[in-house]
């Protein structure tokens, strides 16, 4: 199936409430365009030089959201563009991102990342390391960017009702996080393999990259 028609299946699936980004990382500009050509204006790429590339390749209207883990060091060379970054963890990158937002005069929206699954390979903050960063006083003083949710990955795992578990207590902490932050409205879970219980649970933002654009070759 093209990628024309891939896009349509995943969205007659989805509700209204929920944002597609289509996850384009390691995938040729020409598919990004043919995405592109069938209505999809968010993508989201895990590698910032790649997102760069892409971004100065393709139409300006394109929103780019950065669902990747992030180098501190990398921050100022998407500062400029971004639309949106899902993975932060720290209230050093947080800061970076705001000094680097500042530099020109925006202000970068932003999820903070929530470790969630089993692996300790996955990134992200706990319930207690959240409230204590939304607390702080040096969160307090980060002008130039806005907390507009959360984001989590599920464990890699066949079974489902660990991944509807962990879902869960996602949407559990992001309700939470809404007595300190009412403004919060994105809550980015569930990826191809998972996105249908991640929307049952609460998702209101989906990242699907091979449903749409089909396997990747990592090479």
């Amino acid at each position: 199936m093209s990628i024309k028609q891939n896009l349509q299946n995943i969205k007659n699936t989805l509700p209204n409430e929920v944002t597609l980004v289509a996850v384009s990382k390691t995938k040729p500009i020409l598919d990004l365009q043919e995405a592109y050509n069938a209505g999809q204006r968010i993508f989201g790429e895990n590698k910032i030089q790649e997102m760069v590339q892409k971004w100065e390749t393709l139409p300006k209207d394109i929103e780019w959201h950065m669902i990747g883990h992030v180098q501190r060091n990398k921050v100022k060379y998407m500062a400029e563009f971004v639309s949106l970054i899902h993975g932060v963890d720290s209230l050093k990158l947080l800061t970076e991102i705001n000094k680097q937002a500042a530099k020109h005069n925006r202000i970068i929206p932003c999820l903070l990342q929530i470790h969630i699954a089993t692996e300790e390979t996955k990134f992200g903050l706990n319930e207690e390391e959240l409230i204590a960063l939304l607390n702080s006083k040096s969160y307090e003083n980060l002008k130039n960017i806005e907390i507009k949710g959360l984001m989590g990955m599920a464990t890699f795992t066949s079974d489902e009702n660990q991944i509807k578990k962990e879902f869960s207590s996602l949407k559990s902490i992001y309700n939470n996080t809404k007595n300190i932050l009412p403004t919060i409205t994105i809550l980015s879970m569930g990826m191809s393999g998972d996105y249908q219980i991640a929307i049952k649970e609460g998702s209101t933002m989906v990242r699907i990259g091979s449903s749409i654009f089909g396997v990747r070759n990592y090479k």
